[in-house]
């Protein structure tokens, strides 16, 4: 029988590592997997195996769906591990697949469903494997599994608003600076050295164009090299807690565009906040996921004040109110369904009449700055093209 070397974490998170005797790889996998240990790394006479394999992150959409039918297959009576066999095998993405697989030999070897999804981070959040915990210990997984459906449905459409609200302003700079790139880089150049040949007297606007043209055509390695290290020096001062915390703050004082973003942050702490309360979660756990999901610093910061306020024996409302982040009228429907105990239905509410709100504000916000960008592209495009059209007037004159 031959001996493998394994090196893994217990449930705990410790780091562990021995010798197993075993018929086979996967025959010492499921052992180690019987005892809660996530292996990282096998081998069998030297031969290094790794299971450490960094995946991509599953698409919400994918994970969406694959809950939706899950939900159908355990509501119809079919055992969970031939559920869980039936979608793996039927999945495109090949990543999730292999998590499927790997969740299906640990609940077989007999770990709880929670258990075999809390291993995999990149495919089922604190979120999800909480409540499915919740939907286990109360005999209800079925219906877990559909509020699960519908709030990843909804988160969804959430995340596509907020790319609409982005996307479109974002496609529109990037296409302006490229075409006035080309025309600074390839056209100016041209009409530079024609106006030096005839000895044309150049107007000031077309002189600032020709020298913006001879400066980029000059430090065009520079100024690329430049973005380049604003966006990594952006990215790793957003990496750090106050830079979190100035940006996301910057973002929501924003005018037209902050009050979609706080509308979107309401939303989905309502939304949240409500999957899980309905679902068993306790409330103080339910706050932490709710904050840590929130996608927003600030509003990350609020949510764990109200934490820390409810702990301490304090009604949700209080907090809310002191926050200065969520809006009265939210706060005050939140005390009602506090006050009645139906707070998860009065979330969920909230959570519909501001999704509502901002599907009217991105249609809004799109139709703004259709126009506007058109105005500040035509601008700048026509600006260059008539500064570069001034001399020839000149030289027709003169011609005449």
């Amino acid at each position: 029988m031959p001996n493998y070397v394994w090196k893994g974490r217990n449930r705990a998170g410790l780091v562990q590592e021995g010798v197993l005797a075993a018929d086979s790889k996967d025959l010492a996998l499921s052992s180690l997997r019987r005892q809660n240990i996530v292996v990282t790394g096998i081998r069998e006479r030297g031969k290094e195996i790794s299971l450490t394999k960094v995946g991509r992150k599953v698409p919400p959409k994918t994970l969406a769906i694959f809950t939706r039918q899950f939900s159908v297959m355990i509501d119809a009576g079919l055992p969970l591990v031939q559920c869980i066999e039936i979608l793996a095998n039927q999945q495109e993405h090949k990543n999730f697949q292999r998590i499927l697989l790997q969740v299906r030999q640990d609940v077989e070897a007999g770990s709880t469903l929670a258990d075999a999804m809390r291993r995999h981070p990149k495919a089922f959040n604190n979120l999800y494997v909480n409540m499915i915990a919740a939907g286990e210990a109360g005999g209800i997984l079925d219906t877990i599994l559909q509020r699960l459906s519908v709030y990843i449905e909804k988160s969804v459409k959430l995340s596509q608003q907020v790319k609409a609200a982005l996307i479109y302003p974002i496609a529109v700079i990037v296409i302006a600076a490229i075409v006035v790139a080309v025309i600074l880089l390839k056209v100016i150049p041209t009409f530079a050295a024609l106006f030096t040949s005839l000895g044309a007297e150049l107007p000031f606007p077309t002189r600032v164009v020709i020298a913006a043209s001879n400066f980029l055509a000059r430090y065009f390695i520079f100024f690329i090299i430049g973005i380049a290290a604003g966006i990594f020096a952006f990215r790793r001062y957003y990496a750090t807690y106050r830079g979190r915390r100035v940006v996301d703050g910057f973002v929501l004082k924003i005018p037209v565009l902050g009050p979609i973003m706080r509308k979107i942050a309401v939303a989905r702490f309502c939304r949240t906040l409500a999957t899980l309360t309905s679902s068993g979660v306790p409330i103080l756990e339910a706050l932490d996921i709710t904050a840590r999901t929130s996608g927003n610093a600030i509003v990350e910061d609020a949510i764990q004040g109200v934490r820390k306020s409810v702990e301490g024996g304090k009604t949700i409302v209080e907090p809310l109110r002191d926050s200065g982040v969520f809006p009265n009228m939210v706060v005050q429907m939140i005390g009602v369904g506090e006050q009645t105990g139906a707070l998860d239905q009065m979330l969920n509410k909230i959570g519909d009449f501001y999704e509502d709100e901002v599907d009217a504000a991105v249609a809004g916000l799109v139709k703004l700055l259709e126009p506007v960008m058109i105005f500040i592209l035509g601008t700048v495009i026509g600006g260059i093209v008539i500064a570069m059209y001034l001399p020839m007037f000149t030289l027709i004159n003169k011609i005449g």
